[in-house]
């Protein structure tokens, strides 16, 4: 059978996303052993499950690159230590306060967030109103540290995905980053009204 070649845009996202994998990778071979040993040993504490619903755990260097890379994204500084394993309460009552083709805001219970504590929210292309699943979710806004509900998130939105089109659908996943680790996410979904 024909394997077709997956689309590759080259988007300035996935130039950085890149450019951070590439940096964690050089970086971890500069670790001394012990730093690595750190690593390994929160990596066995950090869990994640597969497409197929199997649970695992991650190699040092998986837990390196899923810390650096939440950091980085949240605008802070790499480490090289291994820090302590933390999981950050879910956000609460998260909702999709509006959206439409002139504002985006997603809302939620704990206001203001936890000092050190950012609101990370990743969203869908749009959709068909009909559909009810998404697994395509892209990073489009992290708040302020301490941030408080509602975010605005429509500019966000905007430079990522283009102007939301009344009638179409998005997915949001909401989750909260503290030190380098993002709790369970919240999935909400909303259709583009007038």
């Amino acid at each position: 059978r024909t394997r077709a070649i997956p689309v590759n845009p080259n988007t300035t996202s996935q130039a950085t996303v890149r450019g951070r994998l590439s940096a964690n990778a050089t970086a971890w071979r500069d670790l001394t052993d012990a730093q690595r040993a750190g690593w390994e040993s929160l990596g066995a504490m950090m869990s994640r499950t597969d497409s197929l619903g199997q649970s695992y755990t991650l190699t040092g260097l998986q837990a390196y690159c899923s810390v650096n890379n939440n950091l980085l994204a949240a605008g802070a500084a790499v480490v090289s230590a291994a820090p302590s394993y933390t999981t950050p309460n879910a956000p609460t009552g998260v909702a999709v306060a509006s959206l439409t083709a002139a504002a985006a805001t997603i809302s939620w219970t704990e206001t203001p967030l936890g000092a050190g504590q950012k609101l990370f929210v990743f969203a869908s292309p749009q959709r068909s109103a009909g559909r009810s699943y998404e697994g395509d979710l892209r990073l489009i806004f992290q708040s302020s540290a301490a941030g408080t509900s509602p975010a605005n998130i429509f500019s966000a939105y905007q430079a990522r995905f283009g102007t939301p089109v009344v009638g179409n659908k998005v997915f949001f996943s909401v989750a909260i980053h503290e030190g380098g680790f993002l709790s369970d996410a919240v999935l909400v979904s909303a259709v583009v009204s007038s």
